[in-house]
C-alpha cells in the first residue's frame, strides 16, 4: 500500500526543515512547503520529517491510518 503525505499550507510556517531534511519528498514553493508527490511508497524518513515539523502541517496516512505526526 502507498502512503499519502499532506502539507496543511495554512499551518506551515515554512521552515524549510522538511525540504533539507528529504529534498525528494518535499520542496519550498513560495513560503510554504509542498509535498513532491502526495503518493509515495513507504518510508521511514517521511515519518522523521512529519514529526520534525515545527508546526505539525505534515499528515503521513496509509488508508484512513495517520502514521505520522506521531505522539
Amino acid at each position: 500500500m502507498t502512503w499519502h503525505i499532506d502539507v496543511d499550507r495554512s499551518v506551515c510556517i515554512g521552515s524549510g526543515i522538511c525540504a533539507g531534511t528529504a529534498p525528494e519528498l518535499f520542496r519550498l514553493e513560495g513560503e510554504r512547503a509542498r509535498a513532491v508527490q502526495e503518493d509515495i511508497e513507504p518510508q521511514e524518513g517521511a515519518l522523521d520529517v512529519a514529526d520534525s515539523c515545527p508546526a505539525l502541517a505534515i499528515t503521513i496516512t496509509e488508508g484512513t491510518e495517520v502514521l505520522a505526526p506521531r505522539d
